[in-house]
């Protein structure tokens, strides 16, 4: 068994590139890897649409969109320790059955919340409630 100084870690919400929270990974050492989805097995909610939760769920799931990136092992823990409360990570099943190291919500977390599933991912969600709306 040979250890790896990197972990291959996805993200679906504010660490992403360009997004609130990304510094996190930048300032660890992280390099972005690709664009991927899930294996459509995952719900999102919108948590105060300040970031989304993904749950993995039996049913009612679908393919969400998320980076991958590749985080110095050191770096792992200090991220986690920046994420909102109720954000964990966990393991991750892609869309071509790779699993990786991800962030997953905690399910008290999604109660009450808007499940934004349907958009396929954070940034979509995101870009179509900043649209003007039709009146």
């Amino acid at each position: 068994m040979t250890f790896s100084e990197s972990v291959d870690l996805a993200v679906n919400g504010t660490l992403m590139r360009g997004l609130e929270l990304n510094p996190n990974l930048l300032n660890v050492g992280a390099t972005f890897v690709r664009e991927t989805t899930t294996a459509p097995i995952y719900r999102l909610w919108s948590i105060g649409d300040r970031h989304p939760a993904m749950l993995r769920v039996t049913t009612g799931g679908r393919a969400i969109a998320l980076e991958i990136w590749s985080v110095p092992v050191t770096g792992v823990c200090q991220i986690l320790q920046q994420e909102p409360p109720g954000l964990s990570i966990g393991k991750v099943i892609l869309a071509d059955d790779a699993v990786v190291l991800g962030v997953l919500g905690e399910p008290f977390l999604c109660e009450h919340q808007l499940e934004i599933t349907e958009w396929g991912g954070w940034r979509v969600y995101t870009q179509a409630i900043a649209l003007p709306q039709d009146i």
